[in-house]
């Protein structure tokens, strides 16, 4: 059992920056960052109980590649604890009879989790160190804390020199849509997620100086920092993949993009547009009911419902369409077995799910790994909350790759120019922090 000490912290932004900046030293850590401070709390969607928590450091870890004898419940189950880590769209290779042979720049494990020697967990004001008794004393705690509040902060201005790359041409993207929209002219699928890679070799960066020129740029509220030894998640993400509270589940898939604008005008007709766009709902609607048959696996009879159908929200950079599916879980015990009844995200699949995802392999020519997965942690009642790692930076300092992919739902009434642009829409803020470091 955990012991806690808690601070109060007068200035909230300043002392975040300061925490990730003293955190970074660790091999392992674990950051997720609601954004509180940043987004208009509008809706239970939005607003967090938590201004972020992390882990650092390692006691043990669970890593998962090409075994599937092993099981992340089992070394969950093991003790009542906090385990932060991941699940790379590749574990559904798992769960199904699938594989993934395309290139992989990065090389993360299939799931990878740690149980860190310390938490920490900032709520408005209230800063909370989680921490064992066997490892800390409450001395060393303090010391820990004066050490977070008097680190020095990042340098500003730094310029990167990285020729990005994009890994499929504006004309085979168009050629490879239209191989879609066949399948689904011949019934294979209904509607498939396809994605695109940008990529930069010999690329060298500050992964955390990043991240936060990120956060900046596009404030979200299921933004993360992980690092892995030499390998990073930088993420952006706008998207709840799957939470669970005693045995209440959400899960809150986005489908429909549209941009911001700084004229009021043209941005509140963009929302209209988006929020009244057949072809954006159908998308949403048909993931919807995707969602509501992999809760329905395991939940109580009657007890999948649809909370919210293709509400509008706004963030800095993008008008987004998010619908919110929720259930009653029928066994405490399927803590686990809820997130593999359910992965990977049914908004960066299709529908059917598994030849959709059968499709997308073929059509792809990078290994997705740990974008369209999902990053969170585990509390020690087995609670959990996920997203899914879309609009995210990854890289690997092992081989200087760097990759963020970015894709859309393909339907028969896609237009492939249309689907090519919004690509280009939530690949803007990564590629502007990766080319412009300017205060």
């Amino acid at each position: 059992m955990r012991k806690i000490l808690s601070f109060n912290i007068d200035k909230v932004v300043n002392f975040t920056e300061k925490f990730v900046t003293w955190s970074n030293q660790f091999e392992h850590f674990a950051f997720y960052n609601s954004n509180n401070d940043k987004i208009s709390a509008n809706s239970n969607y939005i607003k967090s109980e938590f201004n972020f928590i992390a882990g650092i450091g390692k006691i043990n870890e669970f890593i998962l590649n090409n075994d599937k004898k092993r099981h992340l419940k089992s070394y969950i189950d093991k003790k009542n604890d906090w385990y932060f880590g991941f699940y790379t769209y590749d574990y559904k290779n798992y769960l199904e009879e699938l594989k993934s042979e395309n290139f992989d720049g990065i090389n993360l494990p299939d799931i990878y989790f740690f149980k860190p020697k310390l938490v920490f967990i900032l709520k408005n004001h209230n800063f909370q160190i989680h921490f064992l008794e066997s490892l800390y004393s409450k001395q060393e705690i303090s010391e820990i804390y004066n050490e977070i509040i008097n680190q020095e902060l990042l340098p500003k201005n730094e310029n990167y020199k990285l020729n990005i790359k994009q890994r499929i041409s504006q004309k085979e993207y168009i050629k490879k849509v239209k191989e879609v929209k066949q399948h689904i002219k011949m019934g294979n699928i209904y509607e498939a997620n396809f994605c695109m890679e940008f990529y930069a070799e010999n690329a060298k960066i500050n992964p955390l100086q990043t991240y936060l020129k990120l956060n900046k740029i596009s404030p979200t509220p299921f933004s993360a920092y992980f690092k892995l030894k030499n390998k990073y998640l930088l993420s952006a993400s706008p998207e709840r993949y799957i939470k669970k509270k005693g045995l209440n589940i959400i899960s809150q898939p986005i489908k429909g993009t549209s941009a911001r604008s700084s004229n009021k005008n043209i941005d509140i007709q963009n929302k209209v547009k988006l929020e009244n766009d057949p072809k954006e709902r159908a998308e949403n609607i048909m993931i919807v009911d995707l969602v509501r048959n992999d809760l329905s696996r395991t939940a109580a009879i009657g007890s999948v419902k649809v909370n919210e159908l293709c509400k509008i929200y706004g963030f800095r950079q993008v008008y987004q369409m998010i619908s919110t599916i929720s259930s009653t879980l029928k066994s405490a015990n399927l803590y686990c077995e809820v997130i593999d009844k359910s992965f990977p995200p049914g908004s960066m699949t299709g529908a059917p799910k598994i030849s959709a995802m059968q499709i997308i392999e073929e059509l792809e020519e990078t290994k997705r790994g740990l974008y369209s997965g999902a990053i969170g942690y585990f509390t020690p009642e087995k609670d959990f909350d996920f997203n899914v790692v879309i609009r995210s930076i990854l890289y690997n300092t092992e081989n200087d790759y760097l990759s963020y992919s970015v894709g859309g739902a393909i339907t028969d009434k896609s237009v492939s120019k249309k689907e090519y642009d919004e690509c280009l829409l939530k690949a803007k803020a990564m590629k502007e922090v990766l080319t412009s470091f300017k205060n």
